[in-house]
C-alpha cells in the first residue's frame, strides 16, 4: 500500500508544481485554492508512504515522479520546449526512479 499512496502523492505533486504556474502569484482564488490542497495532501500521502518506505526512497521516488510528471506537462499544457536531451534527461530520471523501487523491494 506504501507505493500506492507514494505514487498518488507524487501524481498530487505534479497537480501542485503545475497548479503554480496557473495560480498568478497566488492572486487567482480557485487555482490557488486546488495548489494548496494538492501540496497538503502530497505531502501527507509522502507521510504514510514512509511509514513503512525508507526515507530516501521514499523522497526521490516522490520528487522524481513530479519532477517527470511537471516536466511531459509543461512540454504539453505550457509549450516548453522539447529536445533530445531534455526527453534523455526525463528518462534517466525515470531509470533512477525505478531503480530505486527495485532496491527497495
Amino acid at each position: 500500500m506504501a507505493w500506492v499512496y507514494l505514487t498518488l502523492a507524487g501524481l498530487l505533486e505534479i497537480g501542485w508544481a503545475i497548479g503554480l504556474k496557473y495560480t498568478d502569484g497566488f492572486t487567482r482564488l480557485v487555482p490557488s485554492v486546488l495548489t494548496a490542497i494538492s501540496m497538503v495532501a502530497s505531502v501527507l500521502l509522502l507521510g504514510l508512504a514512509l511509514k513503512t518506505l525508507p526515507v530516501g526512497t521514499g523522497y526521490a521516488v516522490w520528487t522524481g515522479i513530479g519532477t517527470v510528471g511537471t516536466a511531459i506537462l509543461g512540454i504539453v499544457l505550457l509549450g516548453e520546449p522539447i529536445t533530445a536531451l531534455r526527453l534523455g534527461c526525463i528518462g534517466l530520471i525515470v531509470v533512477g526512479i525505478l531503480g530505486l523501487k527495485f532496491a527497495a523491494a
